[in-house]
């Protein structure tokens, strides 16, 4: 009997080492990834950059705490603010943390400007925020807060791309509106440009502001840096994770100067958050996605990789009903089990996520190869036609 909790359901599978797209298990069985740790795996397993910087750093030094300038901190934090639209950035370990964080500053902000009363969230149905208290009833799945009341107030949930139902739910009470860019766990639902356009037309209307969950679609891995980027909006708040660590654990929350007035000394903090090694580790991870042409790669490939999906839902039409996502966070919508199909590709030795409404999630790499997809391309059309 294991002695680690019973929280997850886990395969009876375990891999031994990585390297590129690929995982290999215990007995030596290759593995192609296409869940990538759930979107964080960024540039694969064991980048040689990667592993060059964490070998160097953990030379050097691991961990001193926020009571001391950390200058691998700052580093990185002028390199997200220079490229995004933030003026700063506060470092946590994981995406509920980053989320956890946004939801405290948007209620800070108010009250240090004089409207304490302006303090609740509205949240959509399908959304995933993060697995701490005010993350699960942010998001507010039965599924995932069944046994964890008291509730954690403060947050209205209205449909997914329900306009009518928005508006109604805001009130002088409203600080808010959080939203992920695109719904991850929820089933790859993208928000639409114009659905982003009019979230900070309506923010701006009725002076609240728009928290933009790019956790797991942010860093790359839509092909642009952000998820909302092609939409030309600029949000308030920005919570991210995944990608930006590569692997190691690594959070934060991006946000304006405007919003920060009232993050004083005292108001928010963490003990490992931004520490000199997940520093190393996330300024390595920029070294490779900010070079010039790595995201129009990402592009690239990606078109490659949706043309290849459409052409499986065209010939397996009563099995793939839709493809949805962008750049290399794609997600298909089945009309079988997903839980069988994801067992039925593991045999084909591929690995992917499930999903709500039947759908699973493929996150390869940014750095994947055309070959690589084509070999993916193989194994869904086997699995496809297995269950056909």
């Amino acid at each position: 009997m294991s002695s680690v909790l019973g929280t997850y359901a886990r395969k009876n599978i375990s891999f031994s080492k990585g390297k590129g797209c690929y995982l290999y298990d215990l007995k030596g069985e290759q593995y192609l990834d296409f869940a990538s740790g759930i979107a964080v795996n960024s540039l694969g397993h064991c980048h040689e950059h990667l592993v060059k910087i964490i070998q160097e750093q953990s030379k050097k030094l691991w961990h001193v705490s926020n009571m001391f300038v950390i200058p691998e901190q700052e580093k990185l934090a002028k390199r997200l603010t220079d490229y995004t639209f933030a003026d700063f950035v506060c470092f946590q370990n994981s995406g509920s943390e980053a989320t956890e964080a946004s939801i405290k500053i948007a209620r800070k902000y108010f009250h240090t400007i004089g409207q304490p009363n302006k303090k609740r969230i509205i949240t959509f149905k399908g959304a995933f925020h993060g697995r701490t208290l005010a993350a699960l009833f942010a998001a507010n799945n039965p599924k995932h807060i069944e046994g964890f009341d008291p509730k954690v107030d403060g947050f209205d949930q209205v449909p997914f791309a329900d306009l009518e139902s928005l508006k109604k739910a805001i009130t002088n009470e409203t600080a808010a509106i959080m939203i992920e860019t695109i719904l991850g766990e929820g089933g790859i639902k993208e928000v639409p440009d114009y659905c982003l356009k009019g979230l900070r037309e309506l923010c701006d209307e009725k002076n609240l502001l728009l928290i933009l969950d790019e956790v797991q679609c942010g860093i790359g891995r839509t092909g642009d840096f952000f998820a909302f980027e092609k939409s030309g909006i600029v949000p308030d708040i920005v919570p991210i994770a995944k990608g930006i660590g590569g692997g190691f654990p690594l959070g934060a929350c991006l946000l304006t100067k405007k919003i920060s007035v009232g993050m004083t000394p005292g108001t928010h903090g963490s003990t490992f958050g931004g520490n000199p090694l997940a520093m190393a580790v996330g300024n390595g991870v920029l070294d490779i996605i900010l070079q010039d042409g790595f995201l129009d790669n990402v592009k690239k490939i990606s078109k490659y990789f949706n043309r290849e999906l459409i052409g499986l839902k065209k010939k397996y039409s009563k099995i793939i009903l839709e493809v949805r996502g962008r750049g290399l966070l794609k997600g298909l919508k089945l009309a079988v089990d997903n839980a069988k199909f994801i067992e039925t590709l593991m045999k084909h030795k591929m690995l992917v996520v499930k999903a709500e409404e039947q759908v699973i999630r493929l996150f390869p790499a940014l750095i994947v190869s055309k070959k690589e997809i084509d070999e993916a391309i193989s194994k869904i059309n086997e699995t496809c036609k297995e269950m056909s």
